[in-house]
C-alpha cells in the first residue's frame, strides 16, 4: 500500500491520491485511464470583490473544481472557511465523484469554496459574497452542468441566494441549479437530516455484522453540527446509546447515554456542550480514546491520524465527515481489525437526497418524507453490501473496496463514451 510522506499526511489532495492509486493498482487500470480518472476536468479560481458594511472594499478568493462529468453533471457542496484551499477543493471534488459512484447516482463530483471567516461577517456581507461568487462561476454551473449544495458554513439560505442570482441572469426561475434549498423554493423533505440518517443506516448494518443489537450499542460522535447532531438524535431515537459528544472546546460523556435533545437545548442556551447535567467533561483527545462500539467522526478532515489511530478503542469507525481519517492511519486501523465504513459510503446520504431533490425539481412533483427516507434507506443499505461484497471478492479492506467499486463504475462509463478528440 502506498503511503504519503509524513509532511503530506494532512494534505487531503495527497491522501485522496494515495487511496486512488491503491485502488487503481488493485483494478489493474492502465496508465491512460488512471490519468483521466485522477485529473480534475475543470478548476476555476475567482476574485470576489465586495463592499463591507463599514464601506471598505475587500477581495475574497473563491474556487470551484469539477473533478468528473463522466457519469452525469457535477455535484458538490460549497463551503466558507478561512482555511479553504485549492488542494482541499480538489480532494473533496474527487471524493464526490467516488461517493456518487459508490451509491450509483448519475453524477460526477465537484466542490466549491470561498476563503472567508463567516463568524466575523454580517448576513448582508455573506449575501454579497455569495451573489458575486455565483456570478463569477455562472458559466460552469447549471442543472445539467454542475449543481452546488450546502457544506461547511453554508445553508439553505445560501442556496436560495445562489438560485436567485442564477435565475436572474438566466431570466427564468431555475430551481434545479442547487440542492439543499428551502422547501418553499423547491427543496426536498428529508434533506436536512439526510447525511445523519445515512450514517444511522450504515451504522445499523455494521452493528449487525458484529451481532450487536442497537439497544446494546454505544456510540461516540465527534462533531455536533448538522451531520453529527442529526446522527446523534436519530440514533438515540432508535435506542442506540450515544455516550459521548466531542466538539472543538471539549467533550461530554455519560456511560448510560446522553439525552441528546436536552444537550441540544443546553448548547443553544449556553453556546457550548460543556458542563451539561448528568455528564462529565472530557478533553477531545480523551474522548476519542473511549471504549465504544462505534466512533463516528462527523466534523472535518484529519481527525484520525497516525498519531492517535493506535489508541482508538472502538470496533467500528463510521466516517460521517469527508476525509476524517488520514491515509497513514488506514493501515493502522486495518492492522487492528477496526471495521471502517468509509466516508465515500457513510456520508453519502446527503448527496443521495440531493439527487432526489434535483429529480423532484425536474419533475415538478414532490415526494412525501416517508418516501424520501425509504428510498434513501434502500440505496444506503444496498451500497453498504455492494462494498462488503467487493471487499470480500478482492480480499481488501472496506475503503479500498469502496474506491475500487467507484473507480470501476466511472472507468466503465468513460470506456463506453470514448475519448472526444
Amino acid at each position: 500500500m502506498l503511503a504519503p510522506h509524513a509532511a503530506d499526511e494532512f494534505n487531503p489532495w495527497k491522501n485522496a491520491a494515495i487511496r486512488f492509486e491503491n485502488a487503481a493498482a488493485k483494478l489493474n487500470l492502465d496508465d491512460g485511464m488512471r490519468k483521466i480518472l485522477k485529473t480534475p476536468s475543470k478548476e476555476l479560481t475567482v476574485a470576489i470583490p465586495i463592499i463591507l458594511d463599514d464601506g471598505r472594499v475587500e477581495v475574497f478568493t473563491g474556487y470551484r473544481v469539477q473533478h468528473s462529468i463522466a457519469r452525469g453533471p457535477a455535484k458538490g457542496g460549497i463551503r466558507y472557511a478561512p482555511d479553504v484551499s485549492l488542494d482541499e477543493m480538489r480532494a473533496l471534488a474527487s471524493w464526490m465523484t467516488w461517493k456518487c459512484a459508490v451509491v450509483n447516482l448519475p453524477y460526477g463530483g465537484a466542490k466549491g469554496g470561498v476563503i472567508c471567516d463567516p463568524a466575523i461577517l454580517s448576513q448582508i456581507e455573506l449575501e454579497r459574497i455569495t451573489r458575486r461568487y455565483t456570478a463569477e462561476i455562472l458559466d460552469i454551473i447549471g442543472p445539467e452542468k454542475d449543481i452546488p449544495a450546502p457544506d461547511m458554513n453554508t445553508n439553505e439560505q445560501t442556496m436560495a441566494w445562489i438560485m436567485d442570482t442564477y435565475s436572474m441572469h438566466k431570466r427564468e426561475t431555475t430551481t434545479g441549479v442547487v440542492t439543499g434549498k428551502p422547501l418553499n423554493l423547491g427543496g426536498s423533505l428529508g434533506r436536512p437530516e439526510a447525511t445523519g440518517r445515512g450514517c444511522l443506516f450504515v451504522t445499523r448494518e455494521a452493528l449487525k455484522k458484529f451481532e450487536i443489537p442497537p439497544s446494546r450499542a454505544t456510540v461516540v460522535i465527534q462533531g455536533f453540527g448538522n451531520v453529527g447532531g442529526m446522527a446523534a438524535r436519530l440514533m438515540a431515537k432508535q435506542g442506540i446509546k450515544v455516550v459521548c459528544i466531542i466538539e472543538t472546546d471539549g467533550a461530554v460523556y455519560n456511560a448510560n447515554g446522553l439525552d441528546i435533545e436536552a444537550l441540544m437545548k443546553h448548547r443553544r442556551e449556553t453556546g457550548s456542550i460543556l458542563d451539561f447535567s448528568e455528564s462529565q467533561n472530557l478533553s477531545s483527545d480523551e474522548a476519542l480514546r473511549l471504549q465504544c462500539d462505534v466512533l463516528l467522526p462527523a466534523a472535518k478532515e484529519n481527525v484520525i491520524t497516525s498519531e492517535n489511530a493506535a489508541s482508538l478503542n472502538c470496533k467500528i469507525v463510521c466516517e460521517g465527515a469527508n476525509g476524517p481519517t488520514t491515509a497513514p492511519a488506514d493501515h493502522i486501523l486495518a492492522e487492528r481489525g477496526i471495521f471502517v465504513v468509509p466516508d465515500i459510503l457513510a456520508n453519502a446520504g446527503g448527496v443521495t437526497v440531493s439527487y432526489f431533490e434535483w429529480v423532484q425539481d425536474r419533475q415538478g412533483y414532490f415526494w412525501n418524507e416517508k418516501l424520501v427516507n425509504e428510498r434513501l434507506e434502500e440505496i444506503m443499505v444496498n451500497s453498504f453490501y455492494d462494498v462488503l461484497k467487493y471487499a470480500c471478492e478482492h480480499n481488501v479492506e472496506n475503503r479500498t473496496a469502496a474506491y475500487m467499486l467507484a473507480l470501476d463504475r466511472v472507468a466503465f462509463a468513460i470506456k463506453l463514451r470514448g475519448l472526444y478528440a
